[in-house]
């Protein structure tokens, strides 16, 4: 995994302008500690830094590729998953290799095949090339959204980024939040909109799309969408087709010329992945897999179960390591600590955040990477399997996303003047847009025609979250994420199941626990969905209300531009508890959205936002 970052002007002549790009770059370097590189053309600076998976020396970037008279440049941030597949149908057609590296490869499908290359490769990827013969750059994201992609467009000149940090850092990108990306923040937050960057001068590439900028502009497009089909299967079928396809995933995503572990929640998703994993270790005579979990100080003494979080991982960790013959890690964290390190997770986001969820996987990924650069982990499960409470409600529509019900709440946070912000319209029209975006088969049912809303919306939006959260935390310590239940093949067979398949049984993942049956123990298979796990310690609670005091009594702290300062103050002085319902999702709540606060101070005093609302 790496950080790709570029600045592109077809009009003037930018070459003695290096230091800019460089400065981008250096902004990016837990992405890319191995090495980095510029390739610098009259109207083109391209930069990269790198985490070096595969074919250490022979993957160098940015990498050029001269055929005939034109000459072109890729730098890359991704895995692909079919390398040698691309490579031998690249062979065939004459072209010959100087390193086994997957860059060359994605390199050359795209002089081959131009945007079409798309459609040959499988993988987690946001790349660009530059075609120094036709001054014309492309930029492409994965198909579900696992790595990330910034850009600006502005006065002529095109900058990207693997993060905004790096587009920031140029003179020409401004700091200005105006209106309409408040809105976004204060509204869809942790969420955002699929090409939203909260700043003004700021959007991303959303999954799925490339961008091609050229004399005639930039053109933004679609070439990977959801299509609804008919299932064919019955259900030993499905499962059989499932489980074969899921192990396909698990394998071939563990290729990597440097350590590679996974995390081992216990849970469904993560054990079925650590299961597959540790076999494979064994057949290629591996040492044994390291699996990780994560934990906080005395969190078993205070942990009281609740519907959305029915009991704790230690136990089920326990069983599943002894199962697999892992060599396991209790990474437990200590809860001062991870309230402080809400700063750092800001900074890794570029963005206020899920809170402590997200300071924990960034504490617990740094310590992951003490011992391995690549992880498998179970994100996109629940997603796309059906695994959230939400998908077992009834429903005569869908009117806001599922985890937003209690969305008007926020207001209560924000000053008078912001209270009259649309943010409930807000939300439900982002919910409108979506679902009228959703294929649907001519004649299915209302209870399926539901569930591929349900499933697109999270696919689009809770899922994008996720991932964008897993992408900043592991690379913001040399940590390379993977997630093989967000393989394609996947995502889209498991969109066109029929509800009563998908959640066979009543349960949610009903299909995906009837195909983890035979890899996995009874107990694990039927452990009741529990989600990542949080803090349930009294003590992070008193240390955000402190550090959430202390911005409320500076009186230069920036987020009292925004605050309902009473309510605020209660929120503190109530521990959380005066924030009765989640801020987002299942678990945000209470000291969560203190925490929440925390991250927005954090956000516009070290990215100095300049709020024009």
């Amino acid at each position: 995994m790496c950080g790709i970052s570029g600045w592109c002007n077809l009009n003037d002549n930018i070459k003695d302008y290096t230091n800019i790009v460089e400065n981008m770059i250096s902004t990016l370097r837990f992405r890319g500690p191995n090495s980095e590189g510029i390739k610098t053309y009259s109207h083109s600076i391209i930069g990269h830094k790198r985490l070096a998976i595969v074919d250490p020396t022979g993957g160098l970037q940015p990498m050029s590729k001269t055929i005939g008279d034109r000459e072109y440049t890729i730098c890359y941030n991704g895995e692909l998953y079919n390398t040698e597949e691309v490579r031998d149908r690249l062979k065939e057609r004459g072209y010959t290799f100087d390193s086994y590296s997957d860059t060359e490869v994605l390199l050359t499908a795209y002089i081959e095949f131009g945007e079409l290359c798309l459609d040959y490769i499988n993988g987690i990827y946001a790349f660009g090339v530059w075609d120094e013969y036709k001054q014309e750059l492309f930029l492409a994201r994965d198909t579900l959204g696992v790595k990330p992609l910034f850009y600006s467009y502005k006065n002529g000149n095109l900058v990207f980024g693997s993060e905004e940090k790096a587009l920031l850092t140029h003179p020409l990108i401004s700091h200005v939040v105006d209106r309409d990306g408040f809105l976004e923040l204060i509204s869809l937050g942790p969420a955002r909109s699929l090409n939203s960057g909260i700043f003004k001068d700021i959007r991303e590439v959303p999954p799925s799309h490339y961008l091609r900028f050229n004399k005639s502009g930039i053109k933004l497009k679609e070439y990977w969408k959801l299509q609804a089909k008919e299932h064919e299967h019955n259900l030993e079928e499905t499962k059989k087709y499932v489980r074969d396809l899921l192990i396909e995933a698990i394998e071939g995503q563990l290729v990597s010329d440097v350590p590679v572990c996974t995390f081992l929640s216990g849970g469904l998703d993560s054990s079925i992945i650590s299961k597959v994993a540790a076999d494979a270790f064994n057949r290629q005579g591996k040492e044994t897999l390291n699996t990780f979990s994560i934990d906080y100080t005395d969190n078993e003494k205070y942990f009281k179960k609740s519907y959305f979080q029915p009991n704790s991982d230690s136990y089920w960790v326990k069983v599943m390591a002894e199962y697999i013959g892992s060599n396991h890690h209790d990474v437990v964290l200590d809860n001062v600590e991870l309230a402080h390190a809400l700063i750092d997770a800001t900074m890794a986001s570029d963005l206020p955040g899920m809170a402590d969820i997200d300071s924990s996987l960034d504490l617990f990924s740094r310590e992951v990477s003490k011992h391995a650069t690549v992880v498998l982990s179970g994100e996109c499960a629940d997603e796309v399997f059906g695994g959230y409470p939400w998908y077992t409600r009834e429903y005569d529509s869908i009117e806001i996303f599922p985890w937003a019900t209690t969305i008007g709440y926020r207001k209560n946070v924000l000053n008078d003047s912001l209270k009259l912000l649309p943010i409930e319209d807000y939300v439900k029209q982002a919910c409108r847009d979506s679902i009228a975006k959703v294929p649907k088969l001519n004649g299915e049912s209302k209870e399926d025609s539901i569930m591929r809303e349900l499933s697109y919306l999270n696919l689009k939006w809770f899922m994008i979250t996720l991932l964008n959260r897993k992408d900043r935390m592991t690379m913001h310590n040399s940590l390379e994420g993977r997630v093989p239940f967000a393989d394609k093949r996947l995502v889209e067979y498991a969109f066109n199941m029929p509800k009563h398949i998908k959640l066979l049984n009543g349960r949610e993942k009903g299909l995906l626990r009837e195909a983890s049956k035979g890899i996995l123990p009874e107990n694990i298979v039927e452990r009741k969905k529990s989600p990542y796990p949080k803090t349930h310690n009294p003590i992070y609670t008193k240390e955000v209300c402190k550090m959430l005091k202390r911005i409320l009594d500076d009186k230069s702290s920036p987020i009292h531009q925004i605050i309902d300062e009473e309510f605020v103050k209660e929120l503190v002085q109530t521990g959380g508890s005066a924030f009765n319902q989640p801020w987002f999702g299942q678990l945000m709540t209470g000291p969560q959205v203190i925490a929440y606060l925390i991250q927005i101070n954090t956000w516009m005093n070290l990215y100095n936002v300049d709020l024009q609302l």
